[in-house]
């Protein structure tokens, strides 16, 4: 049970990592979901929306972080 507690913990610092994160993007003016190559399109009866700069900027960044991390755990 120790193991799993250690588990939450850190994925809960995650999440508050993450959410500091993404408001000081929200409070600098960083545009998350309308960057440029995310797509939207507006119909008469629906909306789609495809956020894929957001995703790969994302992506870059969480696979920055993580290689960082497992850098420092060697």
């Amino acid at each position: 049970m120790e193991s799993l507690a250690r588990t939450l913990i850190a994925l809960g610092a995650v999440l508050l990592l993450a959410g500091l994160v993404v408001l000081a993007a929200a409070r600098i003016g960083l545009p998350l979901g309308r960057l440029p190559g995310d797509l939207a399109w507006r119909g008469r009866y629906g909306s789609v929306f495809v956020p894929l700069g957001t995703s790969l900027l994302l992506s870059v960044v969480l696979s920055l972080v993580f290689w960082i991390l497992g850098y420092l755990r060697r």
